[in-house]
């Protein structure tokens, strides 16, 4: 797909121009869905930091102790297909709205579970109430932002998943420190409720006509279609691998940092998390360099820098760790944006698709990496250590790269 790419205009009549880059309509849309993004990782990532302490509270193994954050992934990836394709009819602001209002009354019932099932439950029940959140939040910027201005808008959404990624695992990770998972759990629900009431206030109304309603036996075309397209579906396994490999990453360093030979303390391990900065950048920055230069090339390129990163980490040494994954974190970061605003515009030029399906199937693969890549890489770590991981993640890399070498060679729609 070139740079001159532009989803058609739909056919019910706007109440208003879509927003243009600089307008105040532009930047408060950006702002509250940026807020919506930080809301919806804080939750879904802030047990990330607390996957040793669980591991070492309820006597479990790592793979088991993941569980945690892979339920809440699991019904997301399950769910956010029928549930944002059924909801976007009642308004996409009313829904979003809603989908974080739910999900942070459960982030404040998590700290009281009594056991580990009936935490890795009430997580599991979180992935529910979030599933319409993310697909809406695409389809919502696809349909209020300018073409041109599309992939920027899309990266200052994934800086705010950034932000929120990190945030909810430094607040969990500090508070946990002081006063145990509980209250580090309760910390992040009270972050959500506040990031909740800020999403509502800013978000400006919609400009673009709401769809008509939508049976769940009126997904069958437009699914069809969504996966014939060889484009579209390898933007979904590469949904699948990269996060995959990314959430992995992330759920076992800390299980290495806190072991010998680097034998860090819990508050020091919870700030390899910083690392998130470099994605917010890159998530931005990736968007905007491939609606300049292309996305082919951009995708290509930050699969690549994720690839040698991980390699970086393999020794044990704490410098070359950290710096392999800002590696990982940027090439991560960059490749998600891209291939994330990809979606939308592909599908929007195919007949008989629906962009906001598109993207559902992409959160699909992004979340069912994220919970099956997860879990299966903590087997590695069980089983090999940091090698396991490292190996374990480069396949998962090379295979989107070899999706990536397929995407680059298949034509735009005509």
């Amino acid at each position: 797909m070139t740079t001159t790419e532009r989803p058609p205009a739909p056919t019910a009549t706007r109440s208003a121009p879509p927003h243009e880059r600089g307008t105040p309509g532009y930047r408060r849309l950006g702002v509250a869905l940026w807020l919506s993004g930080l809301a919806t990782f804080v939750l879904v990532y802030s047990v990330q930091g607390l996957l040793p302490t669980l591991s070492a509270e309820f006597g479990v193994p790592s793979s088991t102790a993941s569980l945690v954050l892979s339920a809440t992934t699991g019904t997301l990836a399950l769910a956010v297909l029928p549930l944002s394709a059924l909801t976007e009819s009642w308004g996409r602001a009313r829904v979003m709205t809603w989908a974080l209002a739910a999900s942070a009354v459960l982030a404040l019932l998590a700290p009281l579970a009594p056991t580990f099932e009936t935490l890795v439950v009430v997580r599991g029940l979180q992935g529910i109430a979030l599933a319409a959140l993310p697909a809406l939040s695409m389809a919502h910027l696809t349909h209020e932002v300018a073409p041109r201005h599309l992939g920027g808008a899309v990266g200052l959404l994934i800086a705010g998943n950034t932000l929120g990624g990190l945030s909810g695992r430094l607040v969990a990770s500090w508070v946990a420190e002081l006063g145990g998972w509980r209250a580090g759990l309760a910390a992040v629900g009270a972050v959500s409720v506040l990031a909740t009431v800020a999403f509502r206030l800013l978000l400006p109304p919609a400009t673009a006509p709401a769809p008509a309603r939508t049976r769940l036996r009126d997904l069958g075309g437009p699914l069809r279609r969504h996966l014939t397209d060889r484009g579209l579906l390898c933007l979904f396994g590469m949904a699948f691998l990269l996060m995959g490999a990314f959430v992995t990453v992330y759920n076992y360093l800390g299980f290495r940092l806190l072991a010998p030979p680097f034998s860090l303390p819990g508050t020091l391990v919870g700030l390899v998390f910083l690392g998130y900065l470099a994605g917010s950048w890159a998530s931005t920055g990736a968007g905007r360099l491939g609606d300049r230069f292309g996305r082919r090339p951009v995708l290509w390129v930050a699969t690549l820098v994720a690839l040698g990163g991980i390699w970086v980490t393999l020794p044990d040494l704490l410098l070359t760790t950290l710096a392999g994954l800002l590696l990982v974190t940027v090439g991560f970061f960059g490749a998600h944006s891209v291939a994330s605003s990809w979606v939308g515009r592909r599908s929007a030029m195919l007949p008989g698709a629906v962009p906001a399906q598109a993207s559902s199937l992409y959160l699909v693969g992004y979340y069912a990496g994220s919970s099956i890549g997860g879990a299966v890489g903590g087997v590695a770590y069980d089983h090999a250590g940091w090698a396991g991981v490292v190996g374990y993640v480069s396949a998962l890399l090379a295979g989107a790269l070899g999706l990536a070498l397929v995407l680059r060679r298949t034509p735009a729609p005509a």
